[in-house]
């Protein structure tokens, strides 16, 4: 499991370079998509679709992407399967003209990728009638691989082809996670470097400005930067906006490919009873069983903040921080040395099976962790006050844990249900404030600092936001 810095988290724009300001968050329960009628005059055989993902739940039945479809005979999606291969599918007129599965799969949820698919049937060298990019590299490694024959269409592109992001209607079937940078052109086979580029320093592949693009965009083109939360699927090419279903102008976040933010991992989860919601930020404990589930980042030094939101009270639920993967144990939040859980339903602090008392119990609260790397101490507020005035858990040094990170992590100690919302910087439900970190990265209910008072063990503290602007600066 990647801990820190996986490999296209975009750190290496923290300072420079284009920078991506929004993504849309796309939850699989919610039946959330975009769609947009089709536009006469398009192009059946060139055009090029460019999009930032990540995922969330994964494992699911073919979750949709793009769909461009007039009928079952004529149809263009792009879909994972449910074991995680990216498959690509265009059928002309019942005969399927484009297949393309990836021997490769795509289970990373900690990371951002680039799917990259310029068409061209008239090219006469087949393997170039449909490149598909992968982060900036070709892919060529295909356990199904049939291109179009030359100069054929595939089943896009005309008024007869609405275009959906998300999901294709009447399947239900519907994509899990994150977006950014949503382009389509149609009349043009880019070049990967049309839409983005390796950076210099790192290697890591990383987008660019494409708004120039529009001159590419043809009759059916469009770009999705989703930076107005009123109308989330503006075309900033200027052709028709596409329309939103169960959308909102909180699924609007700042997780994007130039600053990477935490989710709740789903492979990392205990006993796999714990269900994921809204980007991987919501989670549903089981009452059959105890939970805990922790992020996609762990964290190795400095001073970092996130909230859990406690929708649903469950009895004995349990927020805090572990050193290792859940699913190496059979163990619950706080039962072994270097897990330490803040319990609901009387305050205290569980770690390696002993209490001691910390606090009240929270009850339907906002509880702020502040987890102090440096200092190896742990403190946590509940709706903004900071507990056992402000002296910290001591919390064992990273450097002595099995595996040199501390992760976050929300569940229950007992055969609870309750519900969280985990709030790394980019919050599932409204906020009655916005406080972003010292950085100025994320939103939070309440402050990630003491605000200059001396709150923290009597010293001034400010922690940070997790994501990846921070981690290059301050992790």
């Amino acid at each position: 499991m990647p801990l820190i810095l996986p490999g296209n988290v975009g750190s290496a724009t923290a300072a420079t370079g284009y920078d991506v300001a929004n993504s849309v968050r796309f939850d699989d329960g919610s039946n959330c998509q975009m769609r947009r009628a089709g536009v006469a005059g398009g192009n059946q055989d060139k055009f090029t679709l460019s999009m930032w993902i990540k995922r969330a739940n994964i494992g699911t039945d073919h979750p949709r992407l793009f769909t461009s479809v007039a009928s079952g005979n004529d149809r263009f999606e792009i879909y994972f399967e449910d074991t995680n291969e990216l498959h690509i599918e265009g059928i002309d007129n019942g005969t399927a003209t484009l297949n393309l599965v990836t021997s490769a799969k795509f289970t990373d949820v900690s990371a951002w990728y680039h799917i990259l698919l310029a068409v061209d049937t008239g090219q006469g060298t087949e393997a170039n009638r449909a490149k598909l990019y992968i982060n900036g590299v070709l892919e060529t490694a295909f356990g199904t691989s049939t291109r179009p024959d030359q100069d054929g269409n595939i089943g896009i592109n005309t008024n007869s082809f609405p275009i959906q992001i998300g999901e294709r209607s009447g399947y239900g079937v519907d994509f899990d996670g994150y977006f950014a940078e949503i382009v389509f052109l149609d009349g043009a086979q880019s070049a990967n470097t049309d839409l983005g580029e390796f950076d210099e320093d790192s290697g890591i592949w990383k987008p660019i400005d494409v708004e120039d693009l529009s001159s590419s965009k043809g009759n059916n083109g469009f770009y999705l930067d989703f930076e107005d939360s009123s109308n989330l699927g503006n075309d900033v090419f200027g052709g028709t906006d596409f329309s939103e279903a169960n959308l909102a102008a909180i699924d609007q976040t700042t997780d994007t490919c130039t600053n990477n933010f935490a989710t709740i991992n789903p492979l990392d989860n205990y006993f796999a009873v714990a269900t994921l919601a809204e980007g991987s930020l919501k989670v549903t404990c089981n009452a059959g069983n105890t939970t805990f589930i922790t992020s996609t980042f762990g964290l190795s030094k400095g001073k970092w903040y996130w909230e859990g939101k406690l929708t649903t009270v469950g009895g004995e639920e349990a927020i805090g921080i572990t050193d290792k993967n859940s699913t190496a144990t059979d163990n619950y939040a706080g039962q072994t040395a270097n897990s330490y859980s803040f319990k609901g339903n009387n305050g205290d602090i569980r770690n390696a099976d002993e209490n001691a008392n910390y606090g009240s119990a929270y009850g339907a609260s906002v509880i702020g962790v502040y987890m102090d790397l440096d200092n190896n101490k742990l403190y946590f507020a509940i709706n903004g006050s900071i507990q056992n005035s402000g002296t910290g858990v001591a919390i064992t040094a990273v450097a002595s844990t099995t595996n040199g990170f501390y992760f976050p992590m929300v569940g229950d100690v007992d055969s609870d249900a309750p519900v969280w919302e985990v709030n790394f910087g980019n919050p599932v439900s409204a906020l009655s404030s916005a406080v972003s970190d010292a950085n100025g990265y994320g939103a939070f209910e309440y402050s990630p600092s003491d605000g200059g008072s001396a709150s923290f063990d009597s010293a001034a503290k400010s922690f940070l936001a997790i994501c990846t602007k921070n981690l290059a600066t301050d992790g």
